[in-house]
């Protein structure tokens, strides 16, 4: 059995799937109830689908701290 590999969303993809803003977002991944981005390159970063839609399936109780 094969596993899918994690896709990598973009930005614009993680707001429109979460319908948060920008300035929300950043404020709960600094206070730790939203997923870290990971760095992709230099200048481009993404949120892992899995992190993204642990989140969406129960935002009131996720923990960044549980995603490691």
């Amino acid at each position: 059995m094969s596993e899918t590999p994690d896709r990598i969303l973009r930005l614009r993809a993680v707001l429109e799937r979460t319908g948060l803003s920008r300035s929300t977002m950043y404020r709960k991944m600094q206070n730790g109830s939203f997923p870290k981005n990971i760095q992709i390159s230099d200048r481009c970063i993404g949120w892992r689908q899995s992190a993204v839609d642990a989140w969406m399936s129960g935002p009131m109780r996720y923990s960044a701290d549980a995603e490691r």
